[in-house]
């Protein structure tokens, strides 16, 4: 037998019901559901120095266990010494079972890691059922050694659900696991 996270399991048995009964679906494919993760770290330090990139792509790789990408600028802004298609930041796409591994390890041993952490803002959502989330340093994940960090640096991380409208998306992720600020 194939091999299922703990996460996609508990969507397939418990979170689907449960948003059943909240949202009274008629049927269950109407039920929202974690698409994608999107990881990006912008990086605009690598203009001048551009090891920066190699070490954002490293640890972005490391932290979701699938190989990052770098992104390339799109024009020129002399301002910052900028070129087109200079690289200047590091994403990563996790689908299916991947996505699901990184968001448990994300709940259950990354932003408990967080000082002073109290949940996150339910505010970072963009009205189509998206969830996007800032965090201010690499170091909370388990997965890098802060002895070999040469900058520490936050990152974004975008959660794409087929859900229509936010409170929606917001039950969804709650059933998931992420730990929203009580208002």
């Amino acid at each position: 037998m194939a091999y299922v996270s703990r996460l996609k399991q508990e969507y397939k048995d418990r979170i689907v019901t449960a948003l059943t009964e909240e949202f009274s679906y008629k049927n269950i494919m109407q039920v929202p559901k974690l698409e994608k993760i999107i990881i990006s770290k912008g990086v605009g330090a690598a203009v001048s120095d551009k090891k920066l990139i190699d070490h954002a792509l490293e640890e972005i790789t490391k932290i979701s266990g699938q190989q990052a990408v770098s992104t390339l600028s799109k024009k020129d802004v002399a301002t910052f010494k900028l070129r087109k298609g200079m690289p200047i930041g590091v994403k990563v796409t996790l689908r299916a079972e991947r996505m699901y591994e990184f968001l448990d390890r994300l709940v259950t041993s990354s932003l408990p890691r967080v000082r002073d952490f109290g949940g996150i803002k339910a505010n970072g959502f963009d009205g189509r059922g998206n969830y996007s989330l800032g965090i201010t340093e690499q170091i909370i994940f388990p997965e890098i050694n802060i002895d070999k960090v040469n900058k520490i640096g936050g990152m974004n991380i975008t959660f794409v659900t087929s859900a229509d409208t936010d409170k929606e998306a917001k039950s969804l992720l709650t059933e998931l696991g992420l730990p929203f600020k009580k208002n």
